[in-house]
Formats: structure tokens, sequence, C-alpha cells
């Protein structure tokens, strides 16, 4: 077993394990994080006696909140290259978590957001809860769905990508399935149980899938799924302009509502997110990740960055003034 604190790592028979734990920071992923994270991974990859891999979180509010905030927002007051260093360093996870060569089985109790997802839902395996909220929120700050959200939210069906990605919503755990964030959904009360079975079948050989699916619940109604035909409508419109317009003019009192959301969001941001999304459907997971970080650089000189984060993390007056042509 390894315990570095903020990452714990152990062999459970032939079952890798990494928890993260920072639950006080619902298990926000530092840069310091992420080196014992690779490794692990690195490890158990090679490691034959190793038959899979299970991350989850510590403590009862979540999986994983995303990434450390105000690190990144320091690296930006003090002009550093560590923001750029600490997503070049986290993408290499994701990719590699991507192309694991074993079942790596994702507990995404309770939030699991930005990072969070990254550390996730490139799994073959990827478990939600009825307290699951599954977001890539990164717009919130005036960033972009990064750790491969553009790739992953491409390939949601319709527009339903382009409405999380945009809006930042947190997805309740049958939208987070139908948006292809995630695979099955358990009773929280019963992760305990389902981990007991994913250990037995990697000690045995057995169904990893099948040995999780024997907790799937159904869960609690989505909101998406109703609403597909004025999101598929609204956001297959060009620019965020268009779509905010298009969502405006819709019967619906949700799409009104959705309308307002966007247009108290960064533009830049969500002028980003948009050209990422649309490329991303061609785009391999490496070249979404290349195609991130530059966009992710970019915005470190930018003003709309620091002045999300100053506006939701570190003074939280939740009142933002975005300036795009800064």
């Amino acid at each position: 077993m390894s315990d570095d604190t903020q990452v714990i790592t152990a062999v459970d028979g032939r079952l890798g394990r990494i928890t993260l734990n920072r639950p006080r920071a619902i298990n926000a992923v530092s840069h310091d994080m992420l080196a014992p994270i690779a490794a692990a991974l690195a490890s158990f990859a090679a490691d034959p006696d190793v038959a899979a891999v299970l991350i989850d979180g510590a403590g009862e509010r979540g999986f994983c909140a995303g990434g450390d905030i105000r690190a990144i927002y320091e690296s930006l007051l003090a002009g550093t290259t560590a923001a750029v260093d600490y997503w070049r360093d986290e993408y290499v996870i994701n990719l590699a978590i991507a192309r694991f060569p074993k079942p790596y089985i994702a507990i995404m109790d309770g939030l699991t957001l930005g990072g969070g997802v990254g550390l996730s839902a490139h799994g073959s395996v990827r478990v939600v809860t009825e307290r699951s909220l599954v977001g890539l929120t990164q717009v919130n700050i005036g960033f972009v769905p990064d750790i491969g959200g553009s790739y992953l939210l491409a390939r949601s069906p319709g527009r339903l990508g382009y409405y999380a990605g945009l809006t930042a919503a947190q997805l309740g755990p049958a939208d987070a399935i139908l948006c292809g964030l995630a695979d099955v959904c358990i009773a929280s009360f019963d992760i305990p149980a389902a981990v007991d079975a994913v250990r037995a079948a990697a000690d045995s050989g057995g169904d990893i899938r099948a040995a999780v699916d024997s907790f799937a619940t159904q869960p609690p109604a989505g909101l998406l799924e109703t609403a597909r035909p004025w999101i598929d409508a609204a956001f297959s419109a060009p620019t965020v302009p268009a779509i905010i317009a298009a969502l405006r003019a819709r019967p619906e009192v949700a799409a009104h509502a959705t309308a307002d959301v966007l247009a108290a969001k960064s533009p830049t941001a969500l002028r980003l997110t948009l050209e990422l999304l649309r490329d991303g459907v061609d785009r391999t997971l490496e070249h979404a990740l290349a195609a991130e970080l530059e966009v992710a650089r970019g915005l470190t000189t930018g003003h709309d960055l620091r002045e999300g984060i100053r506006a939701q993390v570190i003074d939280k007056d939740r009142n933002p003034q975005w300036d795009p042509d800064r």
C-alpha cells in the first residue's frame, strides 16, 4: 500500500485500488496528486497479478469536485507556467485511463465534476449512484470542457453534449448515462458490496462488468430525454448568439431559462467551447486533448479565466465581469 495522504493506492487481491483522499475539498485534484495517480496506473498496468483497477473518492460528498482551482488562479496571477503544467500532466493521465489495458472501474458517487470526469468517464466501467451529479462545468469559471471533455460531449446523442458543456449542467445519474459519461447506476448503500463483488471477480478472473451490473438499479428520472426536441433544435445553431436566439424563440419555459444561463457566461469561453465540440467529433481523444491544451494555454493570458475563478472561487460574489476583448 502507498499512502501519500492525498492519494491512497493499494493492491487488494488482484484488484488495484486508487482512492482520492481530500474529502474536505471533495477530493479536488492538486498537481501533487497527479504523479502518484500516474505511477499507480503504470504499476497496475504492468503487474500481471493485477486484473482490474478501481478508483473512488474518500468521504460522503463526492468522488471528485474537479481540479485545484485556487492553485490555477495563483499561477495566473503570478504569470507562471504552473497551470499549463498541471493541465498537461492531467491530460496524460486522462489518455492513460482511456488506453488502460485492463478493466478500469470508477465509482462516481456524489459530485463528479471537471477533472473528476477526466479520472472516471474515460474508464471502461463508469458507476453512478442516485446522488451523483456529473458535469463538465468549466465554463462557469471562463474555461472550457477540457480533460477530453470536448471528445466525450461531442459523442453524446444529438446536441445533448453541446447543452451540457455550454450550460455547465450538473447531470443526475440518468442524464449522465444518457450523455455517455457513465454506464450503470447502483444504490449508494450498495457501493461496499459492489466493490467486494468487483474484487471477487478480479480474483477469480470473472466478468467485472457483470459483477457491477448485478447491483444495477433504475436511476431517478432525468431531465434531458424529454427536452431533446428543443435542445437538438436550438443547439444546432451555428454560433452561440444564434443558439441563444433560437432558445428564446422556442415556446418551452426551460429553453428561455437556458438562454438566460448562456447569456450570463463568458462569451469567450462559450465560443471556444462550441468550436472544440464541433471539432471534437472528428478528433481522436489524443488530438482532442492536444487541442484543449492549446486553448487552455491561450486562456491563461486573457481576462475571463482569472475573472471567472475570482468570482466563483476566490471572492465568491458570483458576479463575474466578463470582457471578451481582454
